[in-house]
This record gives structure tokens, C-alpha cells and sequence, in this order.
């Protein structure tokens, strides 16, 4: 359990840097309403991290009109549970972060557009579409099959990171039931974007990730797929999310498009928090978990204005409340500050 004694974790940016430039964000609007999402995957507890995110999305969406969206990512159905899930329904409330769409009561009630289990069909009929365009293909590799493949190519073990598919399956004649695994075709090619916190960006999805896995062996989709898909049937304009998913980003406007996605949305992706040693926040950090917080006497504008000063909205972690976020990213505020 966490206690006051405990170190807490920092951000990449560190303590009182400023946050992303809101002319820049206002400027880049294409319409006076707009929609964001706060999007957790239910496979653990919420943690500082997650805290983080929801001051950014929350903040900047009651900053600068628009709305949040509450999506439930639980494609991974061996890792999540409908514990974790209601887990983190109670701590929003708890918190005070109410989301216009995809709200808590109607998750709790029942199947939601919301919830990415109860959405298979839209899944398919993504799929479906991209099959009959002739850019997917089935594939039997697995991941150790890939990275020896590619080991092979060049001549030397991966040294880490992330192993871009090889095409081994691109041209085998396998029949579409010998597996569920699918992959997207990647041709070569840049992805341009601007980022409001990171500036203008570069990616080559080809060489990152080679064709694009969207669907598993097990017949579940990849995160790189539903996101996609969601984004685009639940009118997200706006996408507010950590760091370590800008990577990600190139492959996900490529297929945006092929499913026909046509205005690119705007993208922040912020700081992410770690660890006193430096490693990344995740679900099984019970010293940063939102509930030990509770447990431990935390208040949630404790726990937000802590999230905001490791998000680099405030120098020095001063409580706020859920209903005053806003203000972090007003023009009169330190984190307002124009380039």
C-alpha cells in the first residue's frame, strides 16, 4: 500500500515544464465541437499514469469545448477482467471525471458501443472491407517466428525494440481458414503529422512495423486495429495520449485511411510518468495504484493536482479538483504559454 513516505514517481518532462501550447491546439480545430476519448484497457488497476492522462483529456477538453468519450478497451480477453473494469469505473467517479459519452451507468448496465467486447460485428465488418480491397492476408507466424526470420535477414539476434515484420506470409498461398491471424499490407512510404506537444513528426510505418497484425491466432483484434476503428466510428477528433504510443501513430493514420477515414485528428501525445528507477508506470504498481492512494488517505484533488505536476501542467503539486482542470490550460496559466 502506499504510503506519504513513498517516493513518487516523475515525468518525462519533470516538474513545472509547460504543457502543450493551447493556440497551437486552437488553431488546429476544424470545428467548434470536438471529441476526445479516455480509453483504459480493464487488464489492472488505474494508476498515476492513467491519472495523468485523464487531466489532460479532461482539462483540455472542458478548456476548449469539447467532449470526452469513455471507451473500454478490453480486446485482450485473456488478460481482462470485469473486475478490473468495474475498478476503474469507480475510480473515476471517485475522482469526479464524468464522461459525456460512454458514461459509467451505461457501461454498468450492459452491452455499450463503448466496450470493445460487445463490438465484434463492427470488427468484422472492418476487416471484411479491407479483405475485399486485397489488403489483408493470413498469416502463421509467430513472434519468435518473425524475430528469427529477421535474425536471419541480418544476420545478427534483435537487440531489443520492436521487430518489424519480415512479408514472410505476404505471398504463401494460404487458404483464409488455416489461421484467424490477419496482417495488413504495409507498402513503403511516409506518415506525416504535427503533434500540438511534440511538433511536426516523420514516421515510416513499413520500416517500424512491417504489415500490420490485426487481428491474432487466437482470433482477438490487435490494439493497433480496434483503436482505429473506434476512433473513426466514435468521431474522435482530438487523440490525448502518453508518449509511448507516438510510434504508433504513422501505422494508425495509414489505416485510418483505408477504412476511410478522411480529416486526420489532432494528436497530443504528453509525458509519461515513472518509476523512481526510471521504469514506466504499469497496472501492477500497487504503490501507484489509485486505489492504494484511496486507501492510503488520499484525496482525489490530491491525487489529480499530483498527476498534473507530473503531467507538466503545474510546478509543484497543488490540489484541484476535477471540476477546475480546465484552468491548467487556460491562457492565463503557466502551461498556457505560447512557443
Amino acid at each position: 500500500m502506499h504510503t506519504d513516505q513513498t517516493v513518487i514517481p516523475t515525468s518525462d518532462n519533470g516538474p513545472g515544464c509547460q504543457g502543450p501550447t493551447i493556440a497551437a491546439l486552437l488553431a488546429a480545430r476544424t470545428s467548434a465541437g470536438w471529441r476526445t476519448r479516455f480509453a483504459p484497457a480493464p487488464t489492472g488497476r488505474l494508476h498515476l499514469g492513467h491519472a495523468v492522462n485523464a487531466v489532460y483529456v479532461w482539462g483540455l477538453s472542458r478548456a476548449l469545448g469539447g467532449t470526452v468519450a469513455l471507451r473500454v478497451e478490453d480486446h485482450d480477453r485473456r488478460r481482462c477482467r470485469p473486475e478490473y473494469e468495474a475498478g476503474l469505473l469507480d475510480d473515476l467517479e471517485w475522482l469526479g471525471l464524468e464522461p459525456d459519452h460512454g458514461v459509467g451507468v451505461e457501461l454498468r448496465r450492459g452491452p455499450s458501443e463503448f466496450r470493445q467486447s460487445d463490438c465484434a460485428a463492427v470488427y468484422e465488418r472492418a476487416l471484411r472491407s479491407l479483405t475485399l480491397e486485397g489488403l489483408v492476408y493470413p498469416c502463421i507466424c509467430s513472434r519468435r517466428d518473425i524475430a528469427a526470420a529477421l535474425a536471419e535477414r541480418e544476420g545478427s539476434e534483435e537487440a531489443g525494440g520492436e521487430v518489424p515484420y519480415p512479408g514472410t506470409c505476404r505471398d504463401r498461398p494460404l487458404g483464409a481458414t488455416v489461421t484467424e491471424a490477419r496482417r495488413l499490407k504495409i507498402e513503403g512510404g511516409s506518415e506525416r503529422f504535427d503533434d500540438v506537444v511534440l511538433g511536426a513528426q516523420v514516421q515510416t510505418p513499413a520500416e517500424q512495423c512491417g504489415d500490420l497484425l490485426v487481428r491474432d491466432r487466437a482470433g482477438q483484434w490487435t490494439y493497433q486495429f480496434a483503436v482505429v476503428v473506434d476512433d473513426l466510428r466514435h468521431d474522435v477528433d482530438v487523440i490525448i495520449r502518453g508518449a509511448d504510443l507516438l510510434a504508433s501513430t504513422g501505422r494508425q493514420l495509414r489505416l485510418a485511411r483505408f477504412l476511410g477515414g478522411v480529416a486526420p485528428p489532432i494528436f497530443v501525445h504528453h509525458p509519461l510518468v515513472h518509476r523512481a528507477d526510471g521504469i514506466k508506470l504499469s497496472k501492477s504498481d500497487g504503490d501507484t495504484g489509485l486505489r492504494d492512494l484511496r486507501a492510503a488517505g488520499w484525496t482525489p484533488e490530491r491525487v489529480l493536482g499530483e498527476a498534473a505536476r507530473l503531467g507538466g501542467l503545474q510546478p509543484a503539486s497543488r490540489t484541484i479538483a476535477a471540476a477546475d482542470l480546465a484552468v491548467l490550460f487556460t491562457s492565463g496559466s503557466r502551461s498556457a504559454a505560447t512557443a
